[in-house]
């Protein structure tokens, strides 16, 4: 039995490393998510040298969880690793479409499939905001722009029909990306229509004033 003194020495190593590997991740994870908020914000101010500064940052992160949990693949899985990647995704997608740059892909990212759709439909949600605050400023051809990736991140979303345990509940965020693409594409033809009845007011406007003349 002297053997069983060095397996149960193996085994406590092997989770003493584990559990450190753990307490890391999750520090990573937190720190991630964290710099992705921050990005996303940027984003929204148009503050992009900031945006990607924290993307950046991010970006690193996301190697150093990759790197750290290679040898424990139940912990790069966890949900709390594959939510922060999500929201990498989240916050990268949307700084891209958002400024009008190419859509990076799950391989540029360095992200798994799962977490990118998750991270896609999330974005959408952005999106939307930003598509408010732009028509505030009568910003119709962008908001436009901005309506019409809503909706080809939902054309691709809606052909993921696989079952939730794969797909880590993609269908109610496929739903999420229909109600807010639908309130958006409503909020931008009233705005749409409110910017051509002004045109309209204006032109009479202005018309009147030429007959007094």
């Amino acid at each position: 039995m002297d053997a069983l003194d060095d397996i149960g020495d193996a085994i406590r190593q092997h989770l003493e490393d584990k559990n450190a590997a753990r307490d890391r991740a999750l520090q990573h994870s937190r720190t991630l998510i964290r710099h992705c908020s921050k990005a996303i914000r940027a984003a929204h101010r148009e503050d992009r040298s900031l945006a990607r500064e924290h993307l950046a940052q991010a970006a690193e992160l996301v190697q150093a969880l990759k790197v750290e949990l290679e040898p424990y693949p139940d912990l790069y899985y966890a949900g709390y690793t594959q939510s922060a990647l999500k929201e990498f995704a989240e916050a990268s997608i949307f700084d891209a479409l958002s400024t009008g740059d190419p859509l990076p892909s799950p391989e540029q990212l360095t992200v798994d499939y799962v977490p990118y759709l998750g991270g896609l439909g999330e974005a959408a949600g952005e999106l939307r905001r930003r598509v408010l605050d732009i028509l505030r400023h009568d910003r119709i051809a962008e908001a436009e722009r901005l309506l019409e990736a809503m909706d080809e991140i939902y054309g691709l979303l809606v052909t993921i029909d696989f079952p939730d345990a794969l797909t880590n509940n993609l269908r109610r965020t496929t739903d999420m990306v229909r109600g807010v693409t639908e309130r958006t594409r409503g909020d931008l033809t009233t705005s749409f229509q409110g910017r051509e009845l002004r045109q309209a007011l204006e032109a009479v406007h202005n018309k009147l004033q030429d007959l007094n003349l």
